[in-house]
């Protein structure tokens, strides 16, 4: 069975398939779709969930493995295969089609895949798949089309755009739907639920455009500390608000966190995740910088800045974040940076 993005939250519920599949090559939708199947499998108790990633030297006899294991406490499982390149080679494409032939009762298969091109839908792998599961096709969203998307993006917020700024988001993320609803989430924080206009925007966007926020984030993941304070005495100067600020580094330290699981890979995971590849460098040079659990840690931090800015903890936020960002950079601000403000 094939369905779209927008079908599934409907679809999802009538029946459990052996496998799913996501494919495609728009980010944001299959983040989601994937998200919206695990939260099903898990409310349907499928507890166990093992991850499998596709490299050049994978080996095709561990899917087998898995199928063949028996689950240590009894529970259902989840095998997620990621196939980056949706080309599992001459061996995978046998051990898929055997693997769907007889699917363990017990066990759902999940292939997360790159784009696959329509010769490659001919293969027997991919009809195996099809015919035994669900395949989820994850496309750009059409000019035509991209206003209406970002009109319901909107309604999920409790938020009505009017036109000028639906025309606005459309024309400055160019078709980057992750990019589009960064954007909504961050007038979301600014402006709240409710109707938004165009002049509501302009106004946040001017109050923003001297030190920008996010020249903040790529200064800091390039490591310039001094540059990084510099900038954020200037947005505390300017007034603005700190829980834009810790949005934009949550944001980024997340994409940093699943990066640094697999290094090897992060190319591949920032590009799924919406980086542009001219951030792709940034982002690899702080991968550099830090251990992988150093990310995690980062992210607590956030969680603690924002209970912060909201009131809930009594604590500069200013300090906070600057302390944040300097250790993001890499480095630890001296004493005489200290004495010189």
């Amino acid at each position: 069975m094939n369905a779209r993005p927008d079908q599934l939250q409907s679809m999802i519920a009538r029946k459990i398939y052996p496998v799913y599949m996501v494919t495609g090559d728009e980010p944001l939708q299959q983040m989601e779709s994937l998200d919206l199947i695990r939260s099903f499998l898990r409310e349907q108790d499928y507890s166990e969930r093992e991850v499998l990633d596709v490299d050049a030297q994978f080996d095709w006899t561990r899917l087998i493995q898995e199928a063949a294991s028996l689950s240590l406490f009894a529970a259902r499982r989840i095998v997620e295969l990621r196939l980056p390149s949706a080309k599992p080679g001459k061996q995978g494409s046998q051990v898929i089609k055997d693997y769907l032939m007889q699917p363990p009762e017990d066990t759902v298969l999940i292939i997360s895949a790159g784009k696959v091109e329509s010769n490659a839908k001919k293969s027997a792998w991919y009809k195996a798949v099809e015919q035994n599961g669900m395949v989820v096709q994850c496309w750009p969203v059409a000019v035509e089309n991209l206003s209406s998307w970002l009109k319901q993006r909107f309604k999920l917020r409790d938020m009505e755009a009017d036109d000028e700024v639906l025309a606005y988001i459309s024309q400055h993320v160019e078709g980057n739907l992750l990019a589009a609803d960064q954007e909504i989430e961050k007038l979301y924080l600014l402006l709240g639920p409710g109707k938004i206009s165009y002049v509501d925007v302009s106004e946040t966007v001017t109050s923003q455009s001297r030190y920008s926020v996010f020249e903040l984030v790529d200064v800091l993941l390039s490591g310039n500390t001094g540059r990084v304070i510099k900038i954020i005495a200037g947005l505390k100067a300017e007034g603005i608000v700190p829980v834009i600020v810790n949005w934009a580094l949550t944001k980024d330290i997340r994409l940093l966190s699943r990066a640094a699981r697999d290094v090897r890979s992060a190319d591949f995971i920032l590009k799924r995740q919406g980086v542009w590849q001219s951030r792709i460098a940034l982002f690899k040079s702080c991968l550099s910088r830090h251990p992988p659990g150093t990310f995690q840690t980062m992210l607590k931090r956030c969680a603690y800045i924002d209970a912060a800015s909201k009131g809930m903890i009594n604590a500069n936020v200013w300090d906070e974040i600057e302390t944040l960002c300097v250790s993001l950079a890499g480095k630890t601000i001296s004493k005489r940076v200290h004495a010189g403000r």
